[in-house]
């Protein structure tokens, strides 16, 4: 779906005051109901959060108001609908490339153990830097169309990515599940 954003991300992770962060509060029966409907209800639980306390969009203020676990997550939610929805052409397009290619995003997918995404994501950011110019000009949607044929180096990292998002998700919500208390408080917990 071709939908510019009005902002960029131009903030690095490592320039935010995390002092400030408001605390993001799920409820432990709320996680239990999501996480038996499966790893994308359970996930989305804990981006939910995020966007009830820090808005609907990850700006530049809601990085002040998450730690980094929470910034990546919601990233990854991010990244995950975009790609399967219009492919990397379309999160390029709409202002993502700073946040996913000048930042530390592939490097802490590796940290969470999602290794075969941060390499894509490395390999996309090639891609990236090589053509960015011309993916996030202001353009008609006959235009943005038109990009999906001009770079179809894209489509074998959009094929991989679909490929690979229900391991990558899974493996996120595992990692999510053995670290609770870095997305959020849990409460009601037993």
């Amino acid at each position: 779906m071709h939908k510019r954003r009005a902002w960029r991300f131009a903030t690095p992770l490592a320039c935010i005051n995390f002092a400030i962060m408001n605390p993001i509060i799920v409820n432990d029966g709320d996680l239990r109901c999501a996480a038996a409907e499966g790893m994308d209800a359970f996930l989305d639980v804990f981006v939910n959060a995020y966007k009830a306390a820090c808005g609907s969009e990850l700006s530049a203020e809601a990085f002040g108001l998450l730690t980094p676990d929470q910034i990546t997550l919601w990233g990854y939610a991010i990244l995950r609908e975009e790609v399967m929805d219009g492919g990397f052409v379309q999160l390029i397009h709409n202002g993502y490339g700073p946040f996913f290619f000048h930042n530390p995003f592939a490097k802490a997918l590796k940290l969470w153990g999602v290794d075969d995404l941060a390499r894509l994501l490395r390999r996309v950011d090639k891609q990236y830097r090589r053509h960015r110019n011309v993916l996030t000009a202001d353009c008609t949607e006959a235009e943005f169309m038109a990009l999906f044929e001009q770079y179809p180096e894209f489509d074998d990292h959009d094929d991989a990515f679909i490929e690979g998002e229900e391991s990558y998700t899974a493996q996120i919500a595992a990692y999510v599940d053995e670290h609770l208390d870095n997305f959020a408080t849990i409460h009601g917990k037993e």
